[in-house]
């Protein structure tokens, strides 16, 4: 299984938050956002951050770094190495199983991504057989989103997706892509747009936070 840092609930364990890193961050790059976001200790939620496999990537002259995925092109329909992506999904969604052993229903489990996390959520959540409280997608795209339509299990998802309006990483475009591709699919699914760079804001945060607590209320 994938290493991790968490962040316990606070109480009873009710309710779990994976949340993905970006390219070359780690699980510990999140973690002081779980005790910022100061969520209420009836809702019992356990934080897990893991960590992505080092690989060489490609666009970085092949450096060894954390990565769900190479990226071999920065062209938007081959930036995300499919396969790369799909055994990424596999080992996120032992991480989900993981929390269902545990006792804790599908229904309160959340799928978070920054970036390429944000990638591997999007494909993941929409696929698995379970279906999950909510997808939160920061800063980030779709892999395949033509394949979508025909691979998807799950046709209800609730998913969050806010992104950078002056991002020079992930342009804003391909988040909008991603957006209108899932809400053609019919998913509950929201936007929100902020004037900074590929990063997470305060206001972003105040709306993560509002957005977690209706949903695992």
């Amino acid at each position: 299984m994938l290493p991790f840092v968490e962040y316990a609930a606070r109480g009873e364990h009710k309710a779990s938050i994976i949340w993905l890193h970006g390219l070359g961050d780690s699980g510990d790059g999140f973690l002081p956002i779980a005790p910022e976001l100061k969520l209420p200790d009836e809702l019992g939620v356990r934080f897990v951050f893991p960590h992505a496999p080092e690989q060489p990537v490609t666009i970085n002259g092949g450096m060894v770094m954390r990565s769900w995925y190479d990226i071999k092109s920065m062209d938007a329909e081959s930036r995300a190495d499919e396969q790369g992506v799909r055994e990424s999904a596999e080992k996120v969604q032992q991480l989900i199983d993981a929390e269902i052993a545990k006792g804790i229903a599908p229904e309160k489990i959340i799928l978070a991504g920054f970036s390429q996390g944000g990638v591997i959520s999007l494909h993941l959540a929409p696929r698995l057989s379970v279906k999950l409280a909510g997808v939160m997608a920061l800063s980030t795209y779709m892999c395949a989103p033509v394949k979508l339509a025909t691979e998807a299990v799950q046709n209800e998802l609730n998913i969050f997706m806010a992104h950078g309006n002056q991002d020079p990483v992930v342009p804003m475009a391909l988040g909008r892509l991603a957006y209108d591709t899932l809400r053609e699919q019919g998913y509950d699914i929201s936007w929100q747009d902020y004037p900074m760079a590929h990063q997470v804001c305060h206001e972003e945060l105040t709306a993560i936070r509002k957005w977690l607590i209706a949903t695992l209320s």
